[in-house]
């Protein structure tokens, strides 16, 4: 088995969709980025990618490629998983952390975990995503971004 860690922030702006985990969070901000911005399935792509030895987001969908402009992170999930088994990989599991003050997510994590299941290729139950807030400390207490973190497990695939 092998571990990976994974952490991404993107900046609170107005004018943008606000989505984590494939979720589109109704909220008066949203997440900056070349992308869609969504800071937790970032955080698990390169937890996955640490994990295989693979390198990073920033690696495989350079925001300097228009090609991701816009893109949907759950798409780019997909081509992470599909080169994890391209090398021989399989996911173990994945707990994650979502670091927001704002808005309160908990109504949302059942759904982000039923959106990356199916993509990640395990039962909801070996998903964790949880948030938290910073308590109005640092840049995300201040309601200036959001960050997440993740850690997975991945085995060599058995076929």
């Amino acid at each position: 088995m092998r571990i990976g860690h994974g952490y991404d922030v993107h900046r609170l702006v107005e004018d943008r969709k606000l989505i984590l985990g494939g979720v589109c969070i109704p909220w008066e901000k949203g997440l900056l980025g070349h992308s869609d911005a969504d800071v937790l399935t970032h955080a698990i792509m390169d937890s996955l990618l640490g994990a295989a030895g693979l390198g990073d987001i920033g690696k495989l969908f350079p925001d300097t490629d228009p090609a991701y402009a816009g893109a949907d992170s759950l798409l780019l999930l997909q081509e992470v998983c599909n080169r994890l088994k391209e090398h021989g990989f399989a996911v173990g599991n994945v707990d994650a952390t979502i670091v927001a003050q704002k808005p309160k997510l908990s109504p949302y994590l059942e759904e982000m975990k039923h959106n990356l299941a199916p993509i990640l290729g395990v039962e909801e139950s070996r998903i964790n995503v949880k948030a938290t807030t910073e308590e109005h400390l640092g840049f995300t207490g201040r309601e200036e971004g959001i960050g997440a973190h993740a850690v997975s497990l991945i085995t060599e695939r058995s076929e």
